[in-house]
């Protein structure tokens, strides 16, 4: 099952993808995408019967929209830490978002006015379904609700003002995730997911899952060893290597670019760039 947030008439909904068809689900099913994960209703949303929507009606926003955290994971990737420079780590390296700082599918991301320097990031995330704490890499992935594409956008000259990278990190709308949450069980193995990456029709990042240093599991293992994760939670997973600022020449995101994070079985994330005060 895929599900997702939209506005639709001005009020937030829940919407079902169902391959020929979206679907809103009825209002008073649930007050959203996280409190029904953490109901444990969430393969209730897959049977319930909605009505069809005109999808030119809908806004996409993120498909949990008041996540409790965001956490993000740095040099994931062994071709990113080979183009880096960067060794190969002991341990996960991890930094949080701020849920401000992503819009969902189709929604401006942009661009500061502050920076030159803003660089594309594509990573699969990763929603969790149930609280974990202290939880064995064996279990972990009985932790997962589903899966969502995430442009982990960054500004990196703020990123270098200091040994921790939050600011570079969290420039409001200057990432995204969606369009969609699908579901683990119709993902099957995350470590066998293609995510690419293309910048304006043109590829910029390609790897599979299954090139990630610390996995899934691991993943969680390690988080829930310092915090509690909860239903609706997102973990990015990292991003391959490809990004902007190591090219040469660098490329950097700019208003009027479109930024696609394709990810078959879990979805297609789409995002124009624009100006900071362009209607953003």
């Amino acid at each position: 099952m895929r599900i997702g947030t939209c506005l639709h008439e001005g009020r937030a909904r829940i919407v079902r993808d169902d391959g020929d068809r979206l679907v809103l689900l009825p209002e008073g099913f649930a007050s959203g995408v996280r409190a029904l994960i953490a109901d444990g209703r969430l393969d209730e949303a897959a049977t319930v019967a909605g009505a069809p929507v005109d999808p030119s009606s809908l806004t996409f926003l993120p498909p949990v929209t008041d996540p409790d955290k965001i956490i993000a994971v740095g040099f994931n990737y062994r071709g990113h830490l080979i183009e880096t420079g960067t060794p190969l780590p002991d341990y996960p390296s991890l930094f949080v978002r701020f849920a401000s700082s992503q819009v969902g599918h189709g929604q401006p991301v942009v661009a500061p006015s502050l920076s030159g320097e803003f660089d594309f990031e594509g990573e699969l995330a990763v929603i969790i379904g149930r609280p974990a704490w202290r939880v064995d890499e064996a279990d972990a992935m009985d932790h997962v609700a589903g899966y969502s594409c995430f442009a982990e956008n960054s500004v990196r000259d703020y990123q270098a003002h200091a040994r921790q990278v939050t600011a570079g990190k969290n420039f409001l709308a200057s990432g995204a995730i969606g369009p969609w949450l699908t579901t683990a069980d119709e993902v099957g193995d995350p470590s066998t997911l293609e995510l690419t990456t293309r910048l304006n029709g043109a590829v910029v990042q390609q790897d599979t899952l299954g090139s990630l240093i610390f996995t899934i599991p691991q993943l969680i293992a390690y988080i829930t060893r310092f915090t509690r994760l909860l239903p609706g939670d997102i973990i990015s997973t990292g991003t391959p290597d490809g990004v902007g600022f190591l090219r040469d020449p660098k490329i950097w995101l700019a208003p009027g670019d479109v930024l696609e994070i394709d990810i078959p079985r879990v979805g297609l994330l789409r995002n124009a760039v624009v100006a900071e005060g362009a209607g953003a």
